[in-house]
């Protein structure tokens, strides 16, 4: 997942929460100048308006993350050149009790299942990122 929350009051946009959001769970302060820009915005389950924040962390081996172990289970990161291979990537169908069906992308590495709207906003940032090749 990608560290996300409820923007507070204090936050000026969302921006602002992405980057508080980021430091409160993975101990990572980021400048605002490391933000690429906004994805399109996008409803979850419950209804809320998710704004998807894009940022240049920089060098993995650089970062020194502190998950705070209230909120992060486990972090794991998936290189760019693994999602973008055909046998990474895939979709699964669900159907409502109502009998509405819907597609959903999911990225697969190993234990780790990429899939809702966490793979929603990876798709969304990979059509960005690697045009052509996605």
């Amino acid at each position: 997942s990608f560290p996300g929350g409820r923007r507070d009051p204090s936050d000026r946009d969302a921006v602002a929460t992405a980057l508080r959001e980021t430091r409160e769970e993975l101990g990572l302060r980021l400048e605002e100048e490391r933000v690429w820009g906004q994805l399109r915005t996008l409803p979850d389950r419950q209804g809320l308006i998710v704004a998807p924040v894009v940022a240049n962390l920089g060098p993995l081996e650089d970062l020194t993350l502190t998950p705070n172990p209230d909120e992060v289970e486990e972090v794991f990161t998936l290189p760019l050149a693994h999602l973008l291979r055909e046998e990474n990537q895939g979709y699964t169908r669900f159907r409502t009790a109502a009998g509405y069906g819907y597609t959903l992308p999911v990225f697969l590495n190993g234990p780790h299942r990429v899939w809702g709207l966490t793979a929603i906003i990876t798709e969304l940032t990979l059509e960005l990122l690697a045009p052509g090749r996605y």
